[in-house]
């Protein structure tokens, strides 16, 4: 069981900078992934960026540049730093986590969700 709790979310200007941040607790041990997703009013949910703990990391071509994931493991948390925003950044974010428990098996958990948005 893990749960994740997200901050950071809000409004900003064509340009700004936010960062998110999403701190874990509970069996934390088993986390092997975390990412960031995004998902606009009527849009799919997808990969805004990802980091494994073995330091492979995946981002959106959209936001390649622009925002960075990292972790900060003695604080059980993950930030996504997003700068240079654009309004087309606007959306519900949400944390996720992937765990592995054994020898229950692998499982995804998710924050809350929280509103990014960019005006021009």
């Amino acid at each position: 069981q893990v749960r994740l709790v997200e901050s950071g979310g809000g409004l900003v200007q064509t340009g700004g900078s936010l960062r998110l941040s999403c701190t874990a607790s509970g069996n934390i041990g088993g986390i092997r992934a975390v990412g960031w997703y995004r998902q606009a009013p009527g849009k799919q949910r997808e990969l805004v960026a990802r980091l494994t703990y073995d330091d492979s990391f995946n981002y959106a071509d959209s936001v390649k540049g622009r925002f960075t994931i990292s972790r900060d493991n003695a604080k059980n948390t993950v930030y996504l730093q997003m700068n240079a925003l654009k309004p087309e950044d606007t959306g519900v974010y949400y944390c996720n986590a992937n765990v592995h428990s054994s020898p229950w098996g692998t499982f995804d958990y998710w924050g809350q969700g929280t509103q990014v948005t960019v005006s021009a």
